[in-house]
């Protein structure tokens, strides 16, 4: 199972995007998506590197709000189906 992070896209050129989430930039290919992608947007982006979804802001940072909760929590409380 793959879980994709909301990553904001704060360049765009030549069918690409550079694209942030949690502090960490990488570049991204657009070949997948059949919008357009602008600065600002939120996407979801496959393992291999690739844009697939645009995402509706408030959507996306809901998501991430909960991602980074869930973060935030020691090893134990990430351990999902195991009783305490």
């Amino acid at each position: 199972m793959c879980l994709a992070a909301p990553s904001l896209v704060v360049a765009v050129a030549g069918g690409m995007a550079t694209t942030e989430c949690f502090g960490q930039r990488r570049e991204v290919s657009l070949l997948l998506m059949d919008e357009q992608v602008a600065v600002g947007d939120y996407v979801l982006v496959q393992a291999g590197g690739f844009a697939f979804e645009r995402m509706d802001v408030v959507r996306a940072q809901a998501a991430l709000a909960l991602m980074e909760d869930l973060l935030s929590h020691d090893d134990a409380a990430r351990r999902w189906g195991e009783a305490p």
